[in-house]
């Protein structure tokens, strides 16, 4: 009871701060008495004689409209009601009958008195405010709702994405386009981290200049522009002029590409695991981003993290059952796999493919004299320069020991041996693990066999390349012998 009684009385004082400011509009004689009566309940009045005389300033925006039934027939009696759309209004007549006044009755807010005492106006204040204050509420809660469901939405997204793929493209596109239409913005982007550097690398992005583009995959430092800050310090941030912040570099591409004008960083984590930054761009309405919006991701981003872990995790596995463990380079399981495919191609396209072995010379001295940690370092950086000297097309495995083997597809038996060359060139000229202290000048020798023109099969393509890298290896070394 004691409960009920606070909000009530909770109730009628909201109701008595409701109507601190009123319109009174009416003759001399309808504004007679009302306007004492208004006063005494603290409220503070302007009275207009007319619809067509009412002009004030913003500030001075109206809690309740109290008017005379003769109103309505004023010229800009329509206008009036459009602008006054949300503000209650209380319409009084002397007269017992209320018609002509149909065009107030169809408003919403509109409450008709037939005036005989102060007690009857209290109440039908109290009634047209208390009913306002409902269907602010009431907005209130269906503005909720709909967020409620747009989360919803996101969550049931992310997972049916789950469920039917692990793939990590496919789950970072679904998480950015469900996040761009929830805050309605105008960019998002997600910047994985790395974690051999702890450097940022921006995998995806969603705006429309974007679909079907491949983005470049740009590392950022700990620390660099916003992105890098809110992984560093793994604080969400909201800034509302990125010209006005340091923080913000317009040198990188991954905020200035979009023309940033406010920003919405938040951290991805998992149990204290920093995974990456979400970082959302420009709002649609050219506004802000609000608190309001912070939290909205903020509840969605830990699902997020928790899809991209899973994502990844699997992805690393994948990538673990068909990559070398010491170079990351593909292995024999994946090259046979796509020697088979890419030979399928070529004699679906009459095409030619090119294959070429390689072998390091002389690569036992460096592990009998330096040991096999440091030889081991030298085949990765092996690695990432055969990886430089060829097309994003083009396929580098690791043969076993120091033999790594090149799959060239659509590449002729003289673009293939050119291209060969050019490798031997560039291992010749490089100084490896110049950095570790060694500075050591290498080798390599090559064999190239290609398809049709020289071996009609898998097996007839690997066993000709490798005995022209053979040939090679006996005789000169540092060279290129083509099978054709």
């Amino acid at each position: 009871m004691i409960l009920a009684r606070a909000e009530a009385e909770g109730s009628t004082r909201n109701v008595a701060e409701l109507m601190n400011k009123i319109f009174l509009i009416g003759s001399a004689g309808f504004a007679k008495g009302l306007e004492d009566h208004l006063m005494e309940k603290g409220a503070s009045i302007l009275r207009y004689r007319s619809v067509n005389t009412i002009s004030y300033r913003p500030e001075d925006a109206p809690d309740l409209i109290i008017a005379e039934r003769s109103q309505s027939k004023e010229p800009s009696f329509k206008q009036f009601l459009s602008s006054f759309r949300e503000t209650p209004k209380i319409i009084i007549s002397e007269s017992p009958t209320f018609s002509g006044i149909s065009p107030w009755m169809k408003t919403d807010l509109v409450h008709p008195l037939l005036f005989n005492s102060p007690k009857e106006l209290d109440y039908a204040m109290k009634r047209i405010l208390r009913e306002k204050q409902l269907m602010s509420e009431n907005h209130i809660l269906r503005t909720g709702l709909t967020g409620m469901k747009k989360e919803l939405n996101f969550f049931e997204e992310v997972s049916k994405t789950l469920t039917s793929s692990l793939d990590l493209s496919a789950v970072l596109r679904t998480i950015m386009k469900k996040t761009k239409n929830l805050i309605r913005a105008e960019a998002c982007s997600i910047l994985l981290v790395d974690d051999e550097t702890g450097d940022l690398i921006f995998e995806k992005s969603s705006t429309k200049k974007d679909r079907g583009k491949r983005i470049k995959r740009e590392r950022i430092k700990p620390g660099e522009g916003i992105a890098g800050w809110v992984a560093q310090e793994q604080v969400p941030v909201i800034v509302p002029d990125v010209s006005k912040d340091p923080r913000f570099n317009p040198r990188s591409s991954v905020e200035s590409d979009f023309r940033a004008k406010s920003i919405m960083c938040v951290p991805m984590k998992n149990k204290d695991n920093i995974l990456g930054v979400l970082e959302i761009v420009n709002k649609t309405n050219h506004e802000p981003f609000t608190k309001d919006d912070l939290a909205l991701v903020l509840r969605i981003v830990d699902h997020a993290a928790i899809a991209i872990e899973r994502s990844a995790l699997y992805q690393k596995m994948a990538e673990l059952s068909v990559t070398d463990d010491l170079t990351k380079l593909f292995n024999t399981r994946y090259l046979n796999r796509t020697l088979e495919i890419e030979l399928a191609r070529a004699a679906r396209h009459h095409t030619s493919l090119s294959l070429i072995f390689m072998d390091v010379d002389h690569f036992k001295h460096i592990n009998d004299n330096y040991g096999h940690l440091v030889g081991s370092k030298l085949l990765v950086e092996m690695g990432q320069l055969l990886l430089r000297s060829l097309r994003t097309v083009d396929i580098v495995a690791r043969y076993g020991g120091d033999e790594f083997v090149m799959v060239l597809p659509q590449t002729s038996p003289k673009n293939a041996i050119q291209i060969a060359e050019r490798m031997r060139k560039s291992i010749e000229h490089n100084v490896f693990l110049k950095k570790d202290g060694y500075s050591f000048k290498i080798t390599a020798s090559f064999g190239v066999a290609s398809y049709p023109e020289s071996a009609h099969s898998k097996e007839g393509l690997m066993k000709l390349a490798d005995e022209a890298m053979y040939r090679v290896k006996n005789q000169t070394r540092n060279g290129v012998y083509a099978i054709v």
